[in-house]
């Protein structure tokens, strides 16, 4: 209360009285207090239900007093983004991958300094094959902090893998054999079929390696098995002219026998 205030409350005192005084001078509801301060702000969520089920591992009570902290406007920024984490936490545990990149988006929008969720988010896109986003997370997580060991054993894996890709799709629809000089009608067959020529590549790939396996320990039983996979070829050759001979059923029959030699089965 300033000083001219505080001279009319006393003039009120004085010619009507305590009691009416008092009435004149009381501070109206929600006016500033006598300090000129501003009312008290209301106070913010407490976290505190979201932290203790975080710690408890509770899924079911992670997802409804957290996810009411998330949705609360007055909740803190360093609050929300904890309770965010913990829900995304539980989500990915469920299987719920897209929910849980979804709240990975919202804790970098409001804090993109943080490598661990890069990382996190980066192993999402890696589950649901989109890989392009899954490298790039990956190398932001090394970016904000080149010595994270998750991020970069990731990142090498993904890379990798994308290299091994890029191999197979060079090669992918295209048999084992060159189509421009294919004459028999069998060769242009699986030549105009990539199921067929993917299949025919494979047989030969693992011909080759159980062969070589076999002759470095016994030379005749590498012969035997290559002189097996030309009579495949022979049979495959002359049945493609019958009707009833299925081609695509032959060469999956020879592939199985292949890997099960190849298991050592």
């Amino acid at each position: 209360m300033n000083k001219k205030m505080r001279l009319r409350c006393r003039l009120a005192a004085l010619i009507q009285g305590a009691a009416v005084a008092a009435i004149l001078c009381a501070a109206p509801p929600h006016s500033t207090h006598a300090t000129g301060t501003e009312p008290e702000k209301e106070p913010l969520v407490d976290p505190a239900p979201c932290v203790a089920a975080a710690a408890a591992n509770d899924d079911d009570r992670i997802v409804t007093v957290c996810g009411a902290l998330i949705d609360n406007e007055k909740t803190a920024k360093g609050d929300r983004i904890k309770a965010l984490i913990a829900r995304a936490a539980v989500l990915t545990r469920s299987d719920q991958t897209g929910r849980a990149i979804a709240d990975y988006d919202a804790v970098l929008w409001l804090d993109p300094t943080l490598a661990d969720i890069y990382n996190s988010r980066g192993e999402l896109w890696r589950k649901t094959g989109d890989r392009r986003k899954a490298l790039g997370d990956f190398a932001a997580a090394l970016k904000l902090k080149p010595d994270h060991v998750v991020a970069r054993s990731n990142y090498r894996a993904l890379a990798l893998e994308l290299e091994r890709l890029g191999a197979l799709m060079a090669v992918y629809s295209k048999p084992s054999f060159n189509c421009a000089r294919a004459r028999r009608a069998v060769e242009k067959a699986i030549c105009a079929n990539p199921e067929l020529a993917n299949l025919d590549r494979e047989i030969s790939a693992v011909n080759n390696k159980v062969v070589q396996r076999a002759t470095t320990e016994d030379p005749h039983a590498g012969r035997a098995l290559q002189h097996e996979q030309d009579e495949f070829l022979a049979r495959r050759n002359a049945g493609f002219s019958r009707a009833d001979f299925d081609l695509l059923k032959a060469m999956r029959e020879r592939l199985d026998h292949l890997l099960a030699i190849e298991r050592g089965g």
